[in-house]
C-alpha cells in the first residue's frame, strides 16, 4: 500500500510540474493564476459565462400591453406550455458546465489480466497539457450550444403565443363578420316580407320573390359561417390554454416593433456559426501534435510518462481534410450572412404588408361609410316610391360587403403586427422566458 501511495504522490507532483512548465498549455491556466478570494473567482466565472446572445434575449420586452386582451390570452397559453425546449436548454447548460472543467485531469480505473492469470488493477491519471486548442474549442462549442438552445426556447415560446393570438384574432374576426351578417339578416327578412306582400297583391312576380329569398339565405349562411369559424378557433384556443378564454373579447393593444432588434433567426444563426467554427477547430486539433502526461497508479503502475502525438494519423487525404475544415469555417460565416438576408427580406415584406393593409383598411372604412350613405339615400327614395325593393336590396348588399371587407382588413393588420413581433421575439418578455 505504501509504494502505491508513493507513486500516487509522485504522479501528482509530475503532473503539476508538467502543467506549470508548458506555458501555452490549456491545463496550465489554473496553475498560472495566483490565488484569489472566493468573490473574485465567482466574478470571473460570471464573466466567463456571459453570452451576448442570451443577454440580448433577456433584455427584450413584449410589445403587448399588460392587461389587454392579447396579454390575457398569452398568459393563459404560457401557463399551459409544456416547454419541451426548456429541457433541451437545461441539458445544454449541464453540458457547458461539464465542458468548463475539461482542462482538469481525467481519472479512471484500469483492470487487466496478467500473463499469470492474475487481475491487475490500477488507476490511470491523464492530464492533457497541449492539444492544439481542442479543449478550448470544446468549451466554446458547449457555450454556443447553450445559446442555440436559448434561442430555440425563445422561438418556441413566441411561436406558441403567436399561434394563440392568431386563433384569438380569427375568433374575433368570425364574431365580427357574424355580427355584420346578423344585422343585415334582419333587414333581409323585412325586405322578403315586403316582397311577399307585393307578390300576394300582384305588384311583383314570383321571380323577384325567389331572388329575394336567395339573397336572404346567403346572408344567413354568411352569419352561420362566421359563427362557426369563431367557435372552431375558440375551441382550439381553449385546448391549448390553462383556463378558458371565452370571455376575452376584442383586439388587444400592441405597439409596432422597431427595427433595432435582431430577429431570432439571426441570433440562432450567430450561435450556429460559433458552434460550426468550434467544431472545425476540434476536428483540426485532431491532426495537430498534442502533449499529455499519464500516470498509472496501482498494482501494475509504473513511472509517469509524457506522451506526444496526434489523435488522427496523417495520410494522403489529410490535406484535403484540413481544407474541408477550413471551408466549414468559411461556410459558417456564409450561413450567417444568408440568415441575415432572409431575415431582412421577411421583415421588409411583413412591414410592407402591414403598411398596405392599414392603408387598405382605412380606405375600406371610407368605402363602407359611403355605401351606408348610398343605402340610406335609396331607402328614402324607396319610401317615396322612387325605387324598387330589389334596387334597395342591391345597395344594401354593397354596404354589407364593404363592411365585411373592412372587418377582414382590420384583423389582418392586427395579425401582421403580431407576426413582426414574433419574428423579433417580442411577444414575451425575455426574462419571463
Amino acid at each position: 500500500m505504501r509504494p502505491a501511495m508513493s507513486r500516487l504522490g509522485l504522479s501528482g507532483a509530475v503532473l503539476a510540474l508538467l502543467s506549470g512548465c508548458v506555458g501555452g498549455g490549456e491545463a496550465s491556466r489554473a496553475a498560472r493564476e495566483p490565488a484569489a478570494p472566493a468573490q473574485s473567482q465567482a466574478l470571473r466565472q460570471a464573466e466567463a459565462s456571459e453570452s451576448v446572445v442570451i443577454a440580448d434575449l433577456l433584455r427584450r420586452r413584449s410589445v403587448i400591453a399588460p392587461g389587454s386582451a392579447y396579454a390575457q390570452v398569452a398568459d393563459a397559453v404560457l401557463a399551459a406550455n409544456a416547454r419541451a425546449a426548456e429541457a433541451e436548454l437545461r441539458a445544454a447548460k449541464l453540458r457547458a458546465v461539464a465542458a468548463e472543467k475539461n482542462w482538469l485531469p481525467s481519472i479512471g480505473p484500469s483492470v487487466s489480466l496478467s500473463s499469470l492469470g492474475d487481475l491487475v488493477t490500477s488507476i490511470i491519471v491523464d492530464q492533457v497539457i497541449w492539444q492544439g486548442g481542442r479543449k478550448k474549442a470544446e468549451r466554446a462549442f458547449a457555450a454556443a450550444d447553450v445559446e442555440h438552445a436559448a434561442v430555440v426556447l425563445a422561438e418556441d415560446t413566441n411561436a406558441r403565443v403567436l399561434t394563440a393570438l392568431t386563433l384569438h384574432i380569427t375568433a374575433e374576426q368570425g364574431r365580427a363578420e357574424a355580427a355584420v351578417a346578423a344585422s343585415g339578416l334582419e333587414k333581409m327578412k323585412h325586405f322578403e316580407w315586403v316582397m311577399e306582400k307585393r307578390v300576394s297583391g300582384g305588384v311583383s312576380d314570383l321571380s323577384e320573390l325567389s331572388v329575394m329569398r336567395q339573397k336572404r339565405a346567403e346572408v344567413s349562411a354568411a352569419m352561420q359561417a362566421g359563427a362557426e369559424t369563431a367557435a372552431t378557433a375558440l375551441a382550439e384556443l381553449n385546448a391549448m390554454s390553462a383556463r378558458p378564454v371565452d370571455g376575452v373579447r376584442g383586439l388587444g393593444d400592441a405597439r409596432v416593433p422597431g427595427s433595432a432588434e435582431k430577429t431570432l433567426g439571426v441570433l440562432k444563426a450567430e450561435a450556429d456559426k460559433t458552434r460550426l467554427i468550434a467544431q472545425a477547430k476540434i476536428e483540426r486539433a485532431g491532426y495537430l501534435p498534442g502533449v499529455s502526461a499519464k500516470a498509472n497508479v496501482g498494482d501494475g503502475g509504473g513511472d509517469p510518462v509524457l506522451t506526444v502525438g496526434a489523435e488522427n494519423g496523417l495520410g494522403f487525404g489529410t490535406p484535403a481534410r484540413l481544407k474541408a475544415i477550413k471551408a466549414a469555417e468559411e461556410g459558417a460565416e456564409a450561413k450567417l450572412g444568408q440568415a441575415r438576408e432572409e431575415s431582412a427580406r421577411k421583415l421588409a415584406a411583413l412591414r410592407q404588408q402591414l403598411a398596405a393593409t392599414e392603408r387598405q383598411a382605412t380606405e375600406q372604412a371610407g368605402l363602407a361609410a359611403q355605401a351606408r350613405r348610398n343605402y340610406e339615400l335609396y331607402q328614402r327614395q324607396y319610401d317615396g316610391g322612387q325605387r324598387k325593393v330589389l334596387d334597395v336590396v342591391g345597395v344594401f348588399e354593397t354596404w354589407m360587403d364593404a363592411e365585411t371587407k373592412r372587418v377582414g382588413l382590420t384583423h389582418k393588420a392586427a395579425l401582421t403586427k403580431l407576426k413582426i413581433a414574433a419574428e423579433l421575439g417580442l411577444l414575451v418578455d425575455g426574462s419571463r422566458i
